[in-house]
């Protein structure tokens, strides 16, 4: 469950630096090894009361080190009414995956999904340095399952994607308030299509409430 109290700048910094020197699965044995460079990618402050939880960095964030510097980003960007410049304003919006590091592709050359030993290792504790957070995009079912879970509302394991992100007004009760949302890769527009509530009902209320989370 999520602590109350402060955390220093301080103390968040040093643990976030710690995390981009993570190596942990470079060094692991054999094809449990991460097939690159580490290359972590978050952002975080004391300030942020809106968190962007994803899956993991694809290709191109892997190259730049930017977090949705693609046109899922443009889309999550437009979905969110924001402009670029808020965006990346990491005083008032918090970027953390679920997996740091780009985790490589499978044999059909999609991405892999995020590595478990980030949630096991950094997440628990990154997020009791930010208890000032009060709103999450959850962005996928991996966040989504750790993020419901750790406010003690843990997700069905045989929920659909369109069951948790039309779920939104059960949702309200809970703290920090929790939006569940697809990726925004144009893979997901046959969902969107057969889905018209998403875009009626949940961005609107999206819009709303990263209005009042970065006020």
């Amino acid at each position: 469950m999520p602590t109350t109290g402060s955390a220093s700048t301080s103390d968040l910094k040093a643990y976030a630096d710690r995390i981009r020197a993570c190596r942990f699965c470079r060094d692991l044995p054999g094809p449990a090894q991460l097939p690159q460079e580490p290359r972590p990618v978050l952002r975080v402050s004391t300030t942020a009361r809106l968190v962007l939880a994803g899956q993991a960095p694809g290709t191109r964030v892997n190259a730049t080190g930017i977090p949705y510097n693609d046109p899922s980003g443009d889309r999550l960007r437009a979905w969110m009414n924001v402009s670029r410049e808020s965006f990346y304003d990491e005083s008032r919006i918090a970027i953390v995956p679920m997996g740091f590091c780009f985790p490589g592709l499978n044999a059909q050359k999609a991405d892999l999904p995020p590595r478990r030993e980030c949630r096991q290792l950094w997440h628990d504790q990154l997020f009791d340095l930010m208890p000032q957070v009060t709103c999450i995009v959850a962005i996928g079912r991996y966040a989504q399952d750790y993020h419901f879970a750790r406010v003690g509302h843990s997700l069905p394991k045989g929920a659909t994607l369109a069951d948790i992100v039309s779920d939104w007004k059960s949702h309200a009760r809970l703290t920090p308030r929790i939006i569940a949302l697809p990726h925004p890769s144009w893979r997901n527009n046959a969902w969107i299509t057969r889905n018209p509530w998403f875009e009626g009902e949940v961005l609107p209320l999206l819009r709303t409430e990263i209005a009042k989370a970065m006020t």
